[in-house]
């Protein structure tokens, strides 16, 4: 075969040599690179996808600290709202939060309880919705669509990670409980058959995680990503598996992000707008596309539809909203009602007025056939979502409380009796101008008529140099000192200035750097990352752990794992017994070796039955525990509270390293166990430079005794600038 494709390349060679005037050498050389290019090509997507699993799966661990159990602690993104069937039955509103959970609030005319969180997202809840048979479907900043039952204390049936990008939006079929579409950064737009994808699949024990993280397997065929092991406990791992079953319907299309979906009560019309500044209307029966609709600006970033499909409400970052009528294809009217980006629009049932929410901070209700329209309400934040609720409103912003405002939804005119309401116009300077002009309108509610508070957020934070401490600052200006290594608050210094504080706890001391801080999610999350996370020790003396000499080194990552994960290893212990295996599954080819020479190189610590206690400046709290967001070389990413772990986990859900780390107190190997200094005399001092000026010690060096030669010199003279203190740690 090689031989023939040879004679054909000749041939292709001579007629090309024959048709210009390049020489054969030269066209031989073009040909060699092209073959070595396509070579290296096909080499490369054979494999990279291993490789960059790998290395993805098994480095990484972070842990949450300061989430409550009770509230959100970041920006909600979403709301829905669970009605019920029967007069007198309970009435629940699910909210999904920037500190990536969703909640689910039980509601009275007295107040609204707390009584499940839904912790499984690793990344921003953007957008949930509610289908039939009190099915909840959340999507995320992670790439997945995760679907739970939205009565349970949290648990999530199955994930969907058909998505390359940041998921942003979901459209539900009223009246068709099995259809809902999804999109994204990625431009993806995808509809879901819930009784489709729902359906049981078996655990596949050969499941890479190459296919589970971008839905193709290696066939190149496209499936559905879906959790595997629900368990009685209040949150699950979402374990990702191949289901060969069910590919959902792609409209294809968008050729950049969406921000915004939209569905008609009986599913038989999706549409979708975005970056593209156009609105597409798609058939989600089969994913072909419709009509395009042209007119906005900018963005499109909220989208409605009414019941019948023939009319649909566009908000934009032009600030403009559009009314299409889609049986015309075209736009009957627009209204210049914000002074910036609609973010959020919500409709009577009779779709006979819009309320409008945005970046302007206003909450607004607009007569679509008057275009007459009212301030209702002005917020602190902008608004990025709003849930009718019988005569009242939801609404949700980048701050962590929910507010319900009054909002005469059944009868929208007596909010227009009250006065204050001006004339929509037809052009965005027209708004502009008319607030330029001092004339802003009068908001009708002064006040929500509930809340539902959150937490304040992190939004600043400094590690401090004892790499212990963090010194964080929230959205409402109070600064608080945080202890790592037990995830909790030590000082509250309350408004202070963040930058005197920091100043004011700066140490002389330098010890490595073994984790990160970000605060993205409103939360503190740190992250620890192997093996750099085991470079930094400290005495046992130095943190006042009894029962140990004080000589004895502890490892700071080591001891934080341990304390951890401590209820999961009573828990496996007490499943599987003190000798239980941390391999779930024997790996077959590479992985074996693999796996035989990295755990031939590790370090053991200490003696694993004397030393698996966890000490008190490791232990964490189990009333307000922290989660922990990992995953393993069969799961897609994950996260759990601490006390949620049953000690099935093994190492298809989390780290190697980490299980080895805790059940077998083994570290990853250290490159350079020792460091190099220099001892330089005090500036002004006459004491003798040192013929060996360059010394090396451990990372870490207790000085006990100082030993001063008797020069006749003052003792101020002879004192060393490096030993200064207790003890010696690196300086480089």
């Amino acid at each position: 075969m090689e031989v023939a494709a040879v004679h054909r390349l000749d041939d292709l060679l001579c007629k090309q040599f024959r048709r210009t005037n390049i020489s054969r050498r030269k066209l031989l050389i073009r040909l060699l690179g092209l073959i070595l290019l396509i070579s290296g090509c096909i080499q490369s997507r054979t494999t990279s996808p291993t490789l960059k699993g790998k290395s993805r799966h098994l480095e990484s661990l972070r842990f949450h600290a300061g989430l409550s159990l009770q509230k959100h602690c970041a920006g909600v993104n979403c709301l829905a709202l669970l009605k019920s069937s029967s007069p007198g039955g309970s009435e629940y509103l699910f909210t999904g939060s920037r500190d990536g959970t969703l909640k689910r609030w039980a509601l009275a005319e007295d107040g609204a309880t707390c009584c499940a969180t839904f912790e499984s997202h690793v990344d921003w809840v953007n957008d949930a919705v509610l289908t039939g048979n009190n099915t909840l479907v959340s999507c995320s900043s992670d790439t997945t669509v995760k679907v739970w039952n939205g009565l349970s204390e949290g648990s999530c049936t199955r994930t969907l990670g058909q998505h390359s990008d940041y998921v942003t939006c979901l459209a539900s079929a009223e009246k068709n409980s099995n259809v809902v579409a999804s999109a994204g950064l990625g431009g993806e737009v995808y509809i879901w058959d819930l009784e489709g994808a729902l359906s049981p699949t078996s655990k596949s024990s050969d499941a890479t995680a190459e296919n589970c993280s971008n839905g193709v397997s290696g066939a190149g065929t496209s499936v559905s990503i879906t959790s595997v092991h629900p368990n009685s406990s209040s949150n699950t791992i979402s374990l990702h598996t191949k289901s060969q079953g069910y590919i959902p319907v792609s409209a294809k299309g968008h050729k950049e992000s969406v921000y915004a979906l939209a569905m008609n009560d009986s599913g038989s019309l999706l549409v979708s707008g975005g970056t593209e500044k156009v609105v597409r209307v798609w058939d989600p029966r089969t994913g072909s596309k419709t009509m395009k609709l042209k007119g906005h600006t900018d963005n499109i970033r909220a989208l409605l539809l009414d019941s019948t499909g023939r009319f649909c409400l566009s908000g934009s970052s032009d600030s403009m909203i559009r009314l299409w009528d889609l049986g015309q294809q075209r736009c009957v009217h627009s209204y210049a009602v914000h002074t910036d980006s609609v973010w959020a629009l919500a409709s009577t049932p009779t779709f006979s007025h819009v309320y409008s929410g945005g970046r302007d901070l206003s909450l607004y209700l607009t007569d679509l056939a008057t275009r007459e329209s009212v301030l209702l309400c002005t917020k602190d934040h902008p608004i990025l979502q709003l849930a009718l609720h019988g005569d009242s409103m939801w609404v949700a912003t980048t701050d962590s409380s929910v507010h319900k405002w009054p909002a005469e939804v059944h009868n929208p005119h007596k909010v227009f009796e009250r006065g204050g309401s001006f004339l929509a116009g037809n052009l965005s300077f027209s708004r502009a101008r008319v607030s330029i002009e001092g004339s802003t309108p009068v908001p009708i509610f002064k006040e929500p008529s509930f809340s539902i508070y959150g937490t304040p957020g992190i939004v600043q934070h400094e590690i401090l140099n004892n790499r212990r401490h963090v010194l964080t600052k929230d959205t409402a200006d109070t600064v608080k000192l945080w202890e790592v290594t037990r995830g909790t608050v030590t000082q509250n210094y309350g408004e202070v200035s963040f930058d005197k504080k920091k100043e004011e706890l700066f140490e002389m001391v330098s010890i490595p750097a073994w984790f990160t801080v970000d605060t993205r999610l409103g939360c503190l999350s740190v992250h620890l990352d192997n093996p750099q996370c085991f470079s930094a020790e400290m005495y046992s003396a130095d943190l006042n752990i009894p029962g140990k000499t004080e000589d004895d080194k502890v490892n700071l990552a080591r001891e934080t794992l341990k304390g951890l994960l401590v209820h999961w290893l009573i828990e496996r212990r007490q499943k599987f017994g003190s000798q239980s295996s941390i391999i779930g599954e024997v790996p077959s080819g590479k992985d074996v070796s693999t796996r035989i020479l990295t755990t031939s190189r590790v370090e053991v610590e200490g003696n694993t039955d004397n030393d698996s206690a966890v000490f008190h400046p490791f232990e964490f709290s189990s009333a307000s525990p922290p989660s922990i967001m990992t995953e393993g070389s069969q799961s897609g990413s994950w996260r759990k509270k601490i006390t949620d772990l049953d000690g099935t986990e093994d190492e298809k859900d989390m780290p190697w390293w980490v299980i080895d780390c805790v059940m077998n107190n083994r570290l990853p190997p250290r490159e350079n166990t020792k460091c190099s200094f220099y001892l330089h005399p005090c500036e002004g001092s006459t004491v003798q430079i040192l013929t060996q000026g360059k010394l090396s010690a451990p990372r870490i060096l207790r000085i006990h005794k100082i030993l001063l030669p008797n020069f006749g010199l003052k003792r101020k003279e002879s004192e060393l600038c490096l030993l200064k203190s207790k003890e010696l740690q690196k300086v480089s």
